[in-house]
């Protein structure tokens, strides 16, 4: 974010006005686009505040969290393949963490919802959002990419994936 926006939506915020969930100003464009009433059919009411409002699930409630069998995570609103299980471990802090996501799969932006900037990562196709990356993962990475369970599906490695929505 430009030193010039962010001053502004602080000064706008400091002011009254809300918050933006991202620096970015306008969406960045997702090759999957679909109203709100059709991602309100295909996901649950609680994966709809998270992957489409941003929000956040109770730390402890995803039973992914302990997941530990070999397979594939996926974008619970389009299917994308995000994570190899290999890639998953135990962070202790409720949800489900990956120190690295499959090629391609996230995008990042900017979240000021703390006030404090973090970065937030979302399916590089549908633009749900996923969670936030913090720098204290294990190697080789050293990055924690703290997912929302709600967000997730997971595919045993026995089972083939799920076609991508469409």
């Amino acid at each position: 974010m430009e030193r010039r926006t962010m001053l502004k939506t602080l000064t706008g915020w400091l002011a009254g006005a809300s918050l933006p969930a991202s620096s970015a100003l306008a969406a960045p464009p997702f090759p999957l686009k679909k109203t709100e009433a059709q991602w309100r059919e295909i996901v649950s009411p609680e994966a709809y505040r998270v992957l489409f409002e941003h929000g956040t699930e109770r730390a402890g409630s995803s039973p992914l969290d302990a997941e530990k069998r070999p397979g594939t995570f996926v974008c619970a609103a389009c299917n994308q393949p995000l994570f190899d299980a290999a890639h998953k471990y135990d962070s202790g802090t409720g949800w489900p963490s990956f120190w690295q996501p499959l090629p391609q799969a996230v995008g990042t932006s900017t979240d000021f919802k703390l006030i404090y900037p973090r970065t937030e990562y979302h399916c590089s196709r549908c633009g749900g959002h996923q969670g936030h990356i913090f720098s204290d993962g294990p190697k080789p990475t050293g990055q924690r990419y703290c997912n929302n369970g709600v967000a997730l599906a997971f595919v045993p490695k026995d089972q083939a994936l799920p076609a991508l929505r469409t």
